[in-house]
């Protein structure tokens, strides 16, 4: 039982290296594909967007006062708020949804 455990983390050390040692490695030029530069501008937001929606609607007691908060802090957000604007503004509206929902 204890081999197998050292056997699964050796793997997994393993595959985390290659993810990340292969592109340094194999890439060594200016990347000139348009298509491949943009995807690779994109990565990091995507990441956070997709790891911090689901935090959204779950932090909050209902998913619906999670939603709305989102959608008023991406309104405030479209019109120019700051984020501390943008922030003050979905803590307000989560406060006022779970007082009546």
């Amino acid at each position: 039982m204890t081999h197998e455990i050292y056997i699964y983390i050796l793997i997994m050390s393993v595959v985390t290296l290659a993810i990340r040692i292969l592109p340094l490695t194999l890439i060594r030029g200016e990347i000139k594909n348009v298509t491949l530069k943009s995807f690779l501008y994109y990565v990091p937001y995507v990441t956070l967007a997709v790891m911090t929606f689901p935090a959204i609607l779950d932090a909050t007691q209902s998913q619906i006062s999670g939603a709305l908060a989102l959608i008023a802090g991406m309104a405030a957000a479209f019109f120019g708020a700051s984020l501390f604007k943008v922030s003050l503004t979905c803590c307000a509206v989560v406060f006022v949804a779970e007082l009546f929902l």
